[in-house]
């Protein structure tokens, strides 16, 4: 990264893409926010900066180096991919992380489990400038896309044509409208509104508390 690209990016604050942190906290933290990057569109984590941008610098890049490097060894399941660099501002040391978007989605944090349990597995996302748990149905999608099983011949039913029809009068549905709506139960809502989702019939989106909600397509 460039010297001015890096300004840019502190200029910008916390977004989507990028995260400050005064130094290393604990693993765990520093896990949720990698993950959370690797598991949406990839993104910065820049260690020496304050949440007002004030550049603060880290007591030793080697230490925080070595620290991230066991968290992304030990702490995420499976492994990422990141590049670590490190950039000197107003005489004060930078280290910048630089997490890709996986392409075998979904990563959690380590927990050791033969297999993964999405009833327990921790899998951060990014939303905005947080990172919160992703709700079982975008776990699914990201199973299904990381599968590339998208739903090619897919028959519309009666729970889907209600999901339609409600959308045609409001601009978004939850599992738990289509459950209501239709008196299934929230777990048939949520197969059924992903699968319309790998149908590409309807769209995910997730809100700052990490609450799920669906649009028809554009």
């Amino acid at each position: 990264m460039r010297y001015r690209e890096l300004l840019e990016l502190i200029e910008e604050g916390e977004n989507i893409q990028c995260e400050f942190k005064r130094k290393f906290s604990t693993p765990e933290k520093i896990a949720r926010e990698m993950l959370a990057f690797a598991n949406t569109k990839g993104g910065y984590l820049l260690f020496g900066v304050d949440d007002n941008k004030k550049i603060i610098g880290v007591e030793s890049e080697k230490e925080t180096t070595e620290l991230v490097k066991d968290t992304a060894l030990n702490y995420c399941e499976p492994p990422i991919n990141y590049i670590i660099e490190y950039k000197e501002v107003n005489g004060k040391e930078i280290v910048i992380v630089e997490v890709s978007e996986s392409k075998t989605k979904p990563h959690r944090l380590q927990d050791y489990q033969n297999s993964f349990d999405i009833n327990t597995a921790i899998v951060p996302i990014r939303v905005n400038d947080k990172s919160v748990q992703a709700s079982k149905e975008m776990i699914r999608i990201f199973r299904a896309q990381t599968n590339q099983s998208i739903l090619k011949k897919y028959v519309i039913g009666p729970n889907e044509k209600a999901a339609f029809e409600f959308l045609a009068k409001n601009e978004k549905i939850s599992v738990k409208e289509l459950s209501s709506l239709v008196n299934i139960s929230e777990r048939r809502a949520s197969r059924t509104l992903v699968k319309m989702v790998r149908a590409n019939l309807l769209m995910i989106h997730t809100k700052d508390n990490g609450e799920e909600f669906f649009t028809a397509a554009v």
